[in-house]
């Protein structure tokens, strides 16, 4: 598969927002039932039920997911990150609201923008870039500094956000400048879903979760949106956007997803919100923006 990547059309464009509207609503989804399924407990429930699904929908469309290609050690470093990802965003809404953990996670693509400046020559950032990096930090510094003057106790899950962005910058990072960069978005998101299947029951276990202890229409509803709708399907369209455009500028629209994170947090979970913290997000929208200008 060929290595170039192109600028954004008007099919990723609303494919993207699309996508951003998905990964925005989940973490309600994942509150929602917070309560019959343990927080990585559903992280592991998800991965399990995308592997599989995953499973059958290679073999239907003939996609060769075992092919010996040499790209095992980077799809399981890959699939190492993805589920540590998790670990953090799953673990960290524990201790901080949707709306907060959408606006912290999201301060990947500008990780990502910046991660791949240093080793993808395609992929450099003009002085606009470098100036919507610098907005995305200052909102973070802001984000952290309105979680400690409120009260709220929100720190901890906000720094699982922090962590979890880096991760998420992380593995775009190293799927753009290994050799998973040459295979087809279904075996890139094998390796990812299929290592994290393992991982995070495994995480699960070691936190000291009950699991799954209630099972009703909310419960299956909330995992099958969360394993099928996200897991699956969006991320293979991630993926697969991936494999064709250039990744940095891939995030022209993800600056939407904190704030459809936002909505749906103050809407179906009725979190506060805060002009600070709203101005915090905005930055952060702002910075993603600049990072994927075009020069």
């Amino acid at each position: 598969m060929s290595q170039e990547r192109k600028a954004l059309d008007a099919g990723a464009i609303s494919l993207m927002v699309l996508l951003t509207a998905l990964w925005g609503f989940q973490q309600v989804t994942i509150k929602w039932i917070a309560a019959d399924v343990s927080l990585v407990a559903q992280a592991a429930v998800r991965s399990m039920v995308a592997t599989a699904l995953l499973l059958v929908w290679a073999r239907v469309n003939g996609t060769a997911l075992f092919a010996h290609d040499g790209t095992l050690g980077a799809g399981i470093a890959a699939g190492l990150l993805f589920a540590f990802e998790f670990v953090f965003i799953y673990g960290g809404l524990g201790h901080t609201n949707a709306s907060r953990m959408s606006v912290f996670v999201y301060l990947a693509p500008p990780l990502t923008a910046l991660g791949l400046h240093f080793v993808v020559r395609g992929e450099r950032l003009a002085l606009q870039q470098w100036l919507g990096v610098a907005l995305a930090f200052a909102g973070l510094v802001l984000a952290f500094a309105e979680g400690f003057s409120s009260g709220a106790n929100t720190w901890v899950g906000d720094l699982c956000g922090m962590v979890a962005a880096l991760l998420w910058a992380a593995t775009t990072v190293l799927i753009r400048a290994t050799s998973l960069a040459r295979v087809s978005a279904a075996k890139t998101l094998f390796y990812q879903l299929a290592v994290s299947a393992l991982v995070l029951p495994c995480a699960s276990f070691l936190l000291g979760e009950k699991g799954i202890t209630g099972i009703d229409a909310l419960v299956l509803a909330s995992l099958a949106y969360q394993g099928v709708i996200v897991a699956f399907a969006s991320y293979l369209a991630w993926f697969w956007l991936l494999t064709r455009y250039l990744a940095a500028r891939l995030s022209v629209l993800s600056f939407l997803t904190p704030l459809f994170g936002m909505l749906s947090g103050v809407v179906f979970l009725s979190e506060p919100l805060s002009a600070y913290f709203a101005g915090a997000a905005l930055l952060i929208a702002a910075g993603i923006a600049l990072v994927n200008l075009r020069r």
